[in-house]
This record gives C-alpha cells, sequence and structure tokens, in this order.
C-alpha cells in the first residue's frame, strides 16, 4: 500500500489523497471492530455495511484517477483487471465474500455472519492491490487466527469447542498484507 501511495503522489495527488483517505478509514474500522470483536464476539452492522460504501468509493475514485495517466504512455492501469479500473477491488471483495459465505455454509458454528460481511470489505481493500495481497491477507488471517487458538489451547484458556472473535484476526492479516507486500 505504501508504495502505491508514492506511485500515486507523482501521477495523481488527488488519488494520492482518496487512497490514504481509504487507509485511515481501514485503521479507524479496524480498531473499532477489533475491539467490539474482543468483547462481544460480534461485528456491527452500523460499522460493517458503510466500510462497503466508503471504501468502494474511496478506491474505485483512487483507482480510476490513477489509470489517467498511465493510459497515455499504452500502459495498462495499476489497479486495474481487464482494462476497467477498479474492477480488481470490486472482484476481491466478491471473491472473498464468497469464500466466507462457503465457509460459513458447510459450517455455521465455526464462523458468524460478521465474519462473512466484513470479509467483503477486505476483499475490496486487498483486491485493489491485487490477487496476491487478497491470498496473503486471506492466509494470514487464518494462520493468526490458529496459532492464537493453539495458544488458548496451550494455556489451557479454552477448549477446542471455545469460541473466539475471528474479526481481529481477519483485519491483522489484511493489514499485514497491505503493509508488508509491495504493491
Amino acid at each position: 500500500m505504501i508504495r502505491r501511495l508514492s506511485e500515486l503522489w507523482t501521477a495523481s495527488p488527488v488519488g494520492f489523497w482518496l487512497l490514504a483517505a481509504a487507509c485511515l478509514y481501514f485503521v479507524v474500522m479496524a480498531v473499532r471492530l477489533t475491539v467490539i470483536d474482543i468483547r462481544s464476539h460480534l461485528l456491527p452492522n452500523r460499522i460493517v455495511f458503510p466500510s462497503y460504501g466508503v471504501a468502494g468509493v474511496l478506491l474505485l475514485a483512487a483507482a480510476v484517477l490513477a489509470s489517467f495517466p498511465e493510459a497515455g504512455n499504452g500502459h495498462a492501469a495499476s489497479a486495474a483487471l481487464f482494462g476497467v479500473p477498479g474492477l480488481a477491488a470490486l472482484a476481491g471483495g466478491v471473491v472473498l465474500w464468497l469464500f466466507y459465505f462457503v465457509l460459513r455454509f458447510i459450517h455455521p458454528p465455526g464462523m458468524g455472519f460478521g465474519d462473512v460481511k466484513l470479509a467483503g470489505v477486505l476483499g475490496l481493500y486487498l483486491g485493489y492491490l491485487g490477487w496476491s495481497h487478497l491470498f496473503a491477507g486471506t492466509f494470514a488471517a487464518f494462520l493468526l487466527g490458529g496459532l492464537w487458538s493453539l495458544a488458548v489451547l496451550a494455556t489451557r484458556r479454552g477448549t477446542m469447542r471455545s469460541a473466539i472473535p475471528f474479526g481481529p484476526f481477519m483485519l491483522a492479516g489484511a493489514a499485514a498484507a497491505m503493509v508488508l507486500l509491495p504493491a
């Protein structure tokens, strides 16, 4: 994400500020949802649903603005998929939502529907950066959640049937992919 921001600074300052606003929104959303999910095992719709609109508008606008300078050079837009700016972000949101929906459908007690709804938002952010980010962020979420579960079991603070909020791990995995992987 940092590299994408630096590219936008020179190519499209307005796009830079839109992407910076999307990143700031992600941080605020992530902190709020993490605290709430740890306390109550809920990811409230009043935070998740508006995040689709905020993230979607900011990321799609940044993708469109990023594609204009490159169009004159004959290069494909950096945030484009099949030549349509921002489609990668939308596709990422749909793919990740469907993946978590299938997991919820297969084993309902293992995942709440709040996690499914949050997956779509995270898919927008990760899809904007590319498919490798989408896969890495998803993998990191399950890796972090699994390690935490093992720690809970090892310290005997829970059992195999203990409920663990997964939203914080989803958010941490997405954040790690956004910050650590080059765009």
